[in-house]
């Protein structure tokens, strides 16, 4: 007999339809367990109180997400999620976790239960993962198990929507995220000098998405607005606005800036990924 946690968040997987659209359904999830079960298997659902869309998760969240794993004793766990933050999360988990002992599989779906989509296929998937003995932070979706440390999410309606890059795994540098005030930004053409620096002045850190291989606008204004706001001890790493290929440093003088005024390379790490692990640096 194996035992598995299934972390219920929340996600299109239990949704219902509501006056505004979509939204979390209590018991779906649960409902759905009994036959897509694998034989000899036995699981416990823990639900968050209330289920939410995963356009509202947090680090918080996270946390709780855990808290959960880590006091399982049993064979695997899966989380139950919306696929919108689906990469925060699973980045967030594979970078706190570390060398897990056991497979936790994160599983969620275009469509809810029961509309005949790819949630029961999905779902059934995570199951058979769960017990599989293959420790990691897994997604199952669209018949493949994926490592969840490095997901892009690439389309917003197909059922394989995700895809997997290739990221190394470090060792966690803290096992819980703090509360810190992080965000992803995006350089572009044009970007006003004064707004960069004024979200930068309100966080303790940010990943920068800037051009191609590394470049930004050859802006004094611009430049002087990533070295205050490193002075003042706000980490900022970069990654490409690409979705392969990386970073390369000193490739370009147009981002020579970059690197001169302290900011962190992040290498091919997806913005998720960077933000992940920047936020535990933190914490």
């Amino acid at each position: 007999m194996a035992d598995i946690l299934v972390i219920h968040t929340g996600g299109t997987i239990g949704m219902v339809p509501g006056p505004d659209g979509l939204r979390p359904g209590d018991g779906i999830v649960q409902a759905a367990l009994p036959t897509l079960l694998p034989k000899g298997v036995t699981a416990l659902v823990d639900s968050f109180d209330p289920l939410i869309d995963s356009a509202n998760i947090r680090p918080t969240d996270w946390n709780l997400m855990l808290d959960r794993i880590d006091a399982f004793a049993g064979e695997g766990v899966i989380v139950v999620h919306g696929t919108d933050t689906m990469a925060y999360t699973g980045a967030a988990l594979a970078s706190a976790l570390g060398q897990t002992r056991i497979p936790v599989v994160l599983c969620g779906s275009m469509l809810p239960l029961g509309a005949g989509g790819d949630a029961e296929a999905n779902l059934s998937l995570a199951l058979h993962a769960a017990v599989s003995g293959q420790a990691g932070v897994w997604l199952a979706f669209a018949g493949r198990v994926m490592p969840a440390i490095g997901l892009v999410k690439r389309d917003s309606h197909q059922s394989d929507a995700f895809r997997p890059t290739p990221q190394s795994a470090l060792p966690p540098t803290a096992r819980r995220f703090a509360d810190r005030r992080l965000a992803v930004l995006s350089l572009s053409p044009g970007l006003p000098a004064p707004a960069l620096g004024a979200a930068l002045s309100e966080l303790d850190g940010a990943v920068l998405r800037v051009f191609g291989a590394g470049t930004m606008m050859q802006d004094p204004q611009i430049e002087a607005a990533l070295r205050e706001a490193i002075a003042k001890g706000c980490r900022i790493r970069a990654v490409s606005q690409c979705e392969t290929g990386g970073l390369e440093p000193a490739a370009y003088a147009a981002g020579a800036a970059l690197w001169a005024a302290g900011v962190e390379n992040g290498g091919t790490e997806t913005a998720e990924l960077a933000l992940a692990r920047l936020w535990l640096g933190l914490s």
